[in-house]
């Protein structure tokens, strides 16, 4: 499938093969607590490791797709802001997420890279080195777990759902009060609420049907392209918190186990601060 000038098959043997030598750099550096840098403030971390491995992974592309464009975090904090998203092919890149649970040696941290191709994501990989899962998917072939198909829960009651999310990397005042107004909304009508610091990890969960629901707003596009993908080939949905159709642009997401909960769970949310787009 997918745009027939692309050998999706080579795409996603070279990718596996980069993933999994970036994994190994990983699991070798979180044994230690890392030196890091502040981003936007002290929550916005980077990590050699994270420059290293984008640098691995895009170099590595290159070699093979030398016309293959790239959205990448570390790349896009150094320029000031996103590459476009065109029809060109384009991996989206998030070397480590959850630099925050990395620099403290905690084990949930992921390499998240996704293909587009005509703005359509062909392929996605989450790949969590320190627990040995490796999430893959591409378009119309299932999402998988260490090669075992995965799928979404069936949970469709609202009160007996998991719901997993993120405060993000701001301490805004504002911004948190936003999160707790929202939190105060949802917690009485829900099963639970877990936070696992990682965004690509929090929509495995539910294409792994661990978790019934993932809403986050002032993510990026690198944290939710692999994802995205992973959480549709496992026969979930994916929609803007608002209840409207999702755009990878946006830097909001919500992912659930079906049409009917993701629309429920979204009635429940009432704020939504402004943040600049990734476009």
């Amino acid at each position: 499938m997918g745009d027939g000038s692309v050998d999706l098959n080579k795409c996603f043997e070279v990718v596996s093969q980069l993933v999994d030598k970036a994994g190994a750099l990983v699991a070798k550096r979180i044994q230690t607590r890392q030196e890091f840098e502040e981003k936007a403030n002290d929550i916005d971390l980077v990590t050699a490791t994270d420059r290293e491995v984008e640098q691995l992974l895009i170099r590595g592309l290159l070699d093979v797709f030398p016309d293959h464009k790239f959205i990448g975090e570390e790349e896009s904090a150094a320029g000031g802001q996103p590459n476009k998203l065109t029809d060109v092919p384009t991996w989206i890149i998030d070397p480590i997420d959850g630099t925050m649970n990395f620099v403290h040696s905690f084990p949930h941290s992921c390499i998240s890279i996704g293909l587009k191709v005509n703005k359509v994501t062909e392929i996605g990989i989450v790949f969590n080195p320190m627990l040995g899962q490796r999430f893959t998917a591409r378009r119309g072939q299932g999402a998988y777990l260490n090669g075992r198909r995965i799928h979404v829960s069936a949970q469709k009651e609202l009160s007996k759902s998991l719901v997993i999310t993120e405060f993000g990397a701001s301490r805004d005042v504002e911004k948190m009060k936003n999160h707790f107004e929202n939190y105060q909304n949802i917690l009485p009508k829900v099963h639970g609420i877990r936070m696992l610091g990682a965004a690509a990890l929090n929509l495995s969960m539910v294409a792994m049907g661990a978790v019934d629901i993932n809403f986050e707003i002032g993510i990026h596009a690198w944290d939710v392209c692999a994802g995205e993908l992973l959480v549709l080939e496992a026969g979930g949905v994916v929609i803007d918190p608002t209840g409207d159709k999702f755009d990878i642009m946006s830097r909001r997401v919500l992912a659930a186990s079906s049409e009917e909960l993701a629309q429920e769970f979204a009635k429940q949310l009432t704020q939504f601060y402004p943040q600049p787009r990734d476009d």
